[in-house]
């Protein structure tokens, strides 16, 4: 199985209204609302492409609860090994402007993590490690009280299991986290540009390696994916520019790369295969969700190149 871990759980509600105007009252003409937060949209999408996944993390109050419920409800194919927390799970809230396309995004934060909190789910991820576990995703912000150092903490846990890692965080849990030498990193341009000071991605790309990851993989936003590992670099792109809501495609992404992974597949291969999911999710109506007749189209006309 395929092991996510999701420390700052959400409950993700999208909105959806006609157009999004400052300082103005709005009729929302459709409301959704999902088990979030980036392991667990990962954990959704391993799923639905037919992958034996495990979700763990902190989940804790009325929010936890719904999180938990729904997704028993709408995610069967996820096994629920979350970890429960006195304090309550946070909600994300995504307005989507149908005129534009545009969405935009307001996160709660999470809940306050204890020692004692933090002590057990470390137990928990271990046993999940050494449990049958075959990839690991550790995903996602981190909730007040976790120490910052977290994920260099999980990523050790994975590489003394001989558990391939991958990591999608940001600021300093990325810059620790870089340090323990996961097998993989996926930053947006953004979080590369913050982690390596350089706004070129592939230098920047290049340099990340450098700093620890085994291999790099850069989400490009419309451009697509470029990745750099220890057998060679390239760049991935979809064969055109998709509109619609772009929540959830990183998530997609990591699904696409951390499943063709266990499959042993190459790298023009779990590139094609992210970037075709990511394309996918853009589509979807729903925030986290990927259209099944996009991926099919867009996978087959990937176009990856190799740089020197």
């Amino acid at each position: 199985m395929i092991l996510t871990v999701t420390l700052n759980t959400a409950l993700d509600v999208t909105y959806r209204v006609p157009r999004l105007l400052a300082h103005a009252s709005h009729r929302v003409t459709e409301v959704t609302e999902r088990p979030g937060g980036k392991g667990l949209n990962v954990a959704r999408v391993l799923a639905a492409i037919g992958h034996e996944v495990t979700a763990t993390g902190f989940a804790g109050g009325p929010t936890g609860h719904l999180v938990r419920e729904r997704l028993a409800t709408s995610s069967p194919g996820v096994r629920d090994e979350l970890v429960p927390c006195a304090g309550t799970t946070r909600r994300t809230l995504a307005v989507v402007d149908e005129a534009s396309g545009d969405t935009t995004q307001f996160n709660e934060p999470g809940p306050l993590i204890t020692a004692a909190e933090w002590s057990g789910f470390l137990s928990r991820y271990e046993a999940l490690l050494t449990g049958g576990a075959r990839a690991v995703a550790l995903c996602g912000s981190l909730p007040p009280g976790v120490p910052v150092g977290a994920y260099a903490t999980l990523v050790r846990a994975a590489r003394a299991a001989g558990v391939p890692v991958l990591l999608d965080t940001s600021g300093e849990a990325l810059r620790r986290g870089v340090a323990a030498r996961p097998d993989v990193i996926k930053p947006n341009a953004a979080e590369l540009a913050e982690l390596t000071g350089s706004r070129d991605p592939l230098p920047a790309t290049r340099d990340a390696r450098r700093r620890g990851a085994h291999a790099v993989v850069t989400s490009l936003g419309p451009a697509g994916l470029l990745a750099a590992t220890a057998l060679g670099t390239w760049r991935a792109a979809p064969p055109r520019t998709l509109t619609g809501n772009p929540t959830g495609a990183g998530d997609s992404a990591v699904a696409g790369l951390l499943s063709a992974l266990t499959e042993g597949l190459p790298w023009p291969d779990r590139l094609t295969r992210a970037v075709a999911l990511s394309a996918a999710t853009v589509t979807s109506p729903t925030a986290g969700d990927f259209d099944p007749r996009t991926y099919e189209e867009v996978r087959g006309s990937v176009k990856v190149t190799e740089d020197a």
